[in-house]
Parts: structure tokens; C-alpha cells; sequence
């Protein structure tokens, strides 16, 4: 197969490289090439073997065309689920990617779609339909001067992470801090990212600050928000119909959804005749019925899909205007409710300079434990754990382990359950109610001939007293 590197040494920055999920290893490696029996030949995602590395110039080669050329040498491409990212970044969203199939989640989910390309030769289908097409914009549309202004640079993006989803049209996937300094006056809020082109055609950059939460007392695009559409943007985000909304500039009727972004409560609305619908869903092949659900802006309950472990599981889907995909829906109404009766604690929303999105802040206001990657320690290295909310005191508890499951091994199982209510809590077990001695370690029966005898031997019957 040809190399695609550009063989005018291009700038490393506008390089990708591919990596690849192998279902058989269950591992994330680096594609080195297709040899010419149609084998995919891979290394270790590490920094050391990036001289091996495919090497894509984005913005030399469009990524479909070279994709689809390159499953066509491939043997075996059902075998496999495809990763893009930049070259530089490569070890670090390698092990990202390992850890959030290994353990699915909504945000795992979000950051996965961020990166996965589709296999057009299958019918492989991610829930992102904005991941079919190449990117949107290039950095070097970019305002880099006027970035910096607001304290922020291409590296520093691509350390967080941002800089990707913000090529591929979307926000970035967490808040950033912005510092922006007018001389006089010195501006610092959080704020998520997105790019768009103006009238002229030029790329702008668009700061998504943090409202406390969504105005619903005005028009929104002319529309008028009902008790219910409130109600349904507070609890999961999504209105759950489609509504006319007025272009301002054109007086355009556009049929659209309205979704209200987690992260910052501002609300977005999305044209119907952009939503594309995949037709499978984790395994479950969509009919026509069930899309227009889904374009209609209603939740669809989806029973029996795989997830990426391999285990069945059953969940609402809904389309969401501010990610302009299909996305799982959790129960944020139960989180809520819990998290009510500690209004009178304001639960952070990061930790040791860790954004958490909306739905890990949903289960971690609710006392849930919440996985953290990407931590940094005084010297700027990476670690990981779990963050809990101590519901009594209002603080955060962390841990290098997961404490639910600490405290699930130290519950007694159910071999020791008899065991510790004779022994502890004085109750009777039929299987040894005549046996006299301290049942031992997991016993729940007789433990040898001769208890075996005193739990047969009859007992004297109570006589009447005269």
C-alpha cells in the first residue's frame, strides 16, 4: 500500500495517523500498513514507534477517499473498528480510547464518536453521522491571533483535547478557561468552543459561557416555550418535538429541534432537514417507523443492543440538537431528585482542574462515584481515579480505586452469609439449627460425620408440666 505521507515533509501538526481496535486482542494499536496478502500490519501505540506509523495528511488527502482505498486492500475489515487522531496526540488518545471501550459511558461514548471513522464496506454504523465526513475546517482557518487573545493556543487545544471537535464542527467536548484582557478591564469565564463561517465566508470562533439557566421567559426564535417543552429541556435536555422556528434575518421557516447544552444551559436548535438518522444502532437494525421517531425529536426505547464489551443492554435514545447526533439517554430525573435534598451544597464542577461534563456532574451531585482520567500531579504528570460527593460534609472524596467496588468485596458473599447471621446476628439456619458449635468460614452446612449425627439426632420433645 502507498504511503499517504506527503512528500513535501508537511508541518506535523496537519498530520493524522490511524489507529485500530482489534476485536481479537481487545487492544488499541497504531496501523503501520496492509501487507500484500491483505493483512493489517500494526505496531504499539507508542511515542518510540511512531516512525512507523501510517501518516495522513489531512489536508492533503481527503480521509474518505484515502479510507475507502484502504479497506479495499484489507483482508478482513470487519474485524476491526478505526480510529483518527492527530499524530502527535497518538499514545495519549490511544489509551483514552482502551479505556472508554473497556468501560462504556455516556462521555466515553461522546469521545469515541469524536474520533471513530466508519467502515463504508460494512454496515458498521456510529451514532455520529458528522463522523462520515471529513473535517469541516482546517487550522489554519483559524484565528490563531485572536485565540491567543483569549489565552489560548493550537497546542493547548490539542492537549485538551478541544482542538478536533472543534475541525469537525462540533463544541469542544468540556469547558475551557478563557481569559480575555481589554487593557482596563480583565475577563476570565469557562466556556466551551465551536467554529462557524460568517456571511463572507470566514471562520469565527464562538464562545459558549455558562448560564445559570436557559431564559425561558423570551421567544426563542419566535417559538414560546410550553410548561412541558420546559419541563423536557431541565430534565434531559432534548424538547422532544419538532417546532417552526423564524430565521431573523430572512423570516425563514425552519422546522427544527431545540436541545439545551448540559454543560452551559444555553439552548440550540438543530434544522430537521439536517438530522441523519443511522440506520443500526449498537446492533439494532432501525425501521423506518422508529427513525421518524427519532427525526420527530422523541425518545425511542431501544431493548437487546451490544455494547462494546459484548454484554446486552437496553436504553432510550434520542436525537440531541447540541451534538447533532443520536445520543443514550440516562435517568437524569432520579439524579436530580437525589441531588435536590443537598441543594444546600453546591457541588463543584471540577476537580484538580478537571472539567466534568453534564452527565458525570449529574451522578456525581447525586452521590454516585464518577472515573476521572487525565488528572495532572504537581509535576505535570498524568493519573486517574475516582471522585465521590460526601453527601454529609459537602466534600470530595477521591480514591485510586473504585470505592463501590471495595465495598462490594467487603460485603459479606453469599457463602459467608449464613456464617455471619448464626454467628453475628444469632439467627437460625435450618441446615444446622442442632449444631452447637461456631459455624466456620463460609459453612453452611454440616461440617464433618459428626455434626452431621447431632443435626439428625431427634429432639426431646417438650413434655406438659403437671
Amino acid at each position: 500500500m502507498e504511503d499517504s505521507t506527503n512528500t513535501q515533509n508537511p508541518d506535523p501538526s496537519s498530520l493524522n495517523t490511524l489507529l485500530v481496535f482489534n476485536s481479537k486482542t481487545q487492544k488499541i494499536e497504531a496501523v503501520k500498513t496492509v501487507d500484500e496478502k491483505g493483512n493489517l500490519m500494526t505496531v504499539p501505540n507508542t511515542q518510540k514507534n511512531q516512525n512507523q506509523f501510517l501518516k495522513i495528511d489531512k489536508n492533503g488527502d481527503p480521509l474518505s477517499n484515502f479510507f475507502s482505498n484502504f479497506l479495499s486492500q484489507l483482508k478482513n475489515p470487519t474485524l476491526f473498528n478505526f480510529f483518527t487522531c492527530p499524530f502527535k496526540e497518538s499514545e495519549k488518545i490511544g489509551k483514552q480510547i482502551q479505556h472508554h471501550l473497556k468501560h462504556p459511558s455516556t462521555e466515553g461514548q461522546e469521545f469515541l464518536n469524536t474520533y471513530k471513522i466508519v467502515n463504508p464496506n460494512t454496515n458498521i454504523m456510529s451514532t455520529n453521522p458528522l463522523s462520515e465526513k471529513e473535517y469541516q475546517y482546517s487550522p489554519d482557518q483559524i484565528d490563531w491571533e485572536m485565540m491567543s487573545k483569549f489565552g489560548l493556543t493550537q497546542e493547548k487545544l490539542e492537549k485538551a483535547n478541544a482542538l478536533e471537535p472543534m475541525l469537525r464542527g462540533f463544541k469542544t467536548n468540556g469547558l475551557l478557561p478563557i481569559s480575555l484582557n481589554l487593557g482596563t478591564a480583565l475577563i476570565r469565564i469557562d466556556a466551551r468552543l465551536s467554529l462557524s463561517t460568517n456571511d463572507a465566508g470566514d471562520v469565527r470562533i464562538n464562545l459558549h459561557g455558562i448560564r445559570k439557566e436557559p431564559n425561558f421567559n423570551f421567544k426563542f426564535l419566535g417559538h414560546e416555550f410550553t410548561p412541558e417543552d420546559r419541563q423536557n429541556l431541565i430534565e434531559n435536555g432534548n424538547m422532544g418535538r419538532v417546532v417552526d422556528l423564524i430565521n431573523p434575518k430572512t423570516d425563514e421557516i425552519i422546522p427544527s429541534l431545540i436541545s439545551r447544552d448540559r454543560l452551559t444551559n444555553e439552548l440550540v436548535a438543530y434544522k430537521v432537514e439536517h438530522i441523519r438518522i443511522p440506520d443500526e444502532i449498537k446492533g439494532i437494525r432501525l425501521d423506518e417507523s422508529q427513525k421518524q421517531t427519532l427525526i420527530e425529536g422523541k425518545a425511542l426505547y431501544l431493548e437487546g443492543m451490544i455494547s462494546t464489551k459484548g454484554e446486552p443492554f437496553s436504553a432510550h435514545v434520542q436525537f440531541n440538537a447540541d451534538k447533532k447526533y443520536v445520543e443514550f439517554l440516562f435517568d437524569h430525573n432520579q439524579s436530580q431528585q437525589q441531588s435536590q435534598s443537598h441543594s444546600q451544597t453546591e457541588a463543584p464542577r471540577t476537580f484538580r482542574g478537571k472539567e466534568l461534563n453534564d452527565d458525570q456532574y449529574d451522578r456525581f451531585k447525586a452521590g454516585q462515584t464518577i472515573y476521572l482520567d487525565g488528572l495532572l500531579d504537581k509535576k505535570n504528570q498524568p493519573y486517574q481515579g475516582y471522585i465521590t460527593l460526601n453527601q454529609e460534609n459537602g466534600k470530595i472524596d477521591f480514591s485510586f480505586q473504585n470505592p463501590d467496588k471495595i465495598q462490594q468485596q467487603t460485603k459479606p458473599t453469599e457463602e459467608h452469609k449464613t456464617q455471619t447471621a448464626v454467628n453475628s446476628e444469632g439467627k437460625t439456619n435450618e441446615a444446622t439449627k442442632h449444631v452447637k458449635e461456631p459455624l466456620q468460614k463460609g459453612q453452611q452446612s454440616p461440617k464433618d460425620k459428626s455434626q452431621q449425627v447431632k443435626q439428625n439426632k431427634p429432639q426431646p420433645r417438650a413434655g406438659k408440666r403437671i
